[in-house]
């Protein structure tokens, strides 16, 4: 039997999702862990006209595409080889990646849904949402759509107005109820890393005795 982990992180944009997500990579430097966005798994619009493309909502739970991200998840939960899929925020087209997983200890999948889909909380051994400012996230997003992604002020704020903020309220704020743990995203979290780390290595050492006693 395979004994991998994995660690769901939620929270809205920008809110430092990825940030803890690699501090706890680092902290757990004994295992073999791996990140994963849940971006990489947005639904594939090559099909449609790129004037369609940009009318659909990102921000709302639909846009992922679920059933290819939970059976990814549940071959590298098996230890099977998986690529991670890339996907191009400009285009809206999802390409086959190069990143490979397999063998993973512990897996750590983030992203703004990560606590709202039942079948993917099933499947995780820890949950947990990152809670930031909103104002502090909006700035945060202004500035990484803008430099990143080549984008004007107006249009940043005006998706943020229009999808992102009504989104968040509807289905990502509610998500905090499914967390086992919630950080603030605005804040120095050595401590509960410190946590994590212990709890994530006990566990792992603990099922290991089980499935091979002396």
């Amino acid at each position: 039997m395979n004994n991998v982990r994995l660690v769901l992180i939620g929270g809205g944009t920008c809110s430092g999702k990825t940030t803890i997500a690699r501090a706890i990579g680092m902290r757990l430097s004994d295992l073999k862990t791996v990140i994963i966005s849940h971006d990489n798994y947005y639904c594939d619009l090559c099909h449609l006209p790129p004037e369609e493309r940009a009318r659909v909502n990102f921000d709302h739970p639909d846009s992922i595409d679920t059933p290819f991200l939970l059976s990814d998840l549940k071959q590298m939960l098996q230890g099977d080889a998986v690529n991670i899929p890339d996907y191009d925020f400009s285009t809206h087209c999802r390409t086959e990646g190069r990143t490979c997983v397999a063998f993973a200890d512990v897996i750590i999948l983030e992203g703004i849904f990560a606590l709202y889909y039942p079948e993917l909380i099933a499947l995780s051994d820890l949950k947990i949402y990152v809670d930031t400012d909103s104002d502090l996230r909006l700035a945060r997003r202004m500035q990484r759509d803008i430099v990143n992604r080549g984008r004007n002020p107006e249009s940043v704020l005006d998706q943020y107005l229009q999808t992102v903020k009504p989104s968040h309220e509807a289905f990502i704020e509610p998500t905090k109820k499914n967390a086992d743990l919630i950080i603030p995203g605005d804040r120095e979290f050595d401590k509960v890393l410190y946590m994590l780390n212990a709890y994530l290595l006990y566990e792992l050492v603990a099922e290991g005795k089980k499935q091979n006693p002396a």
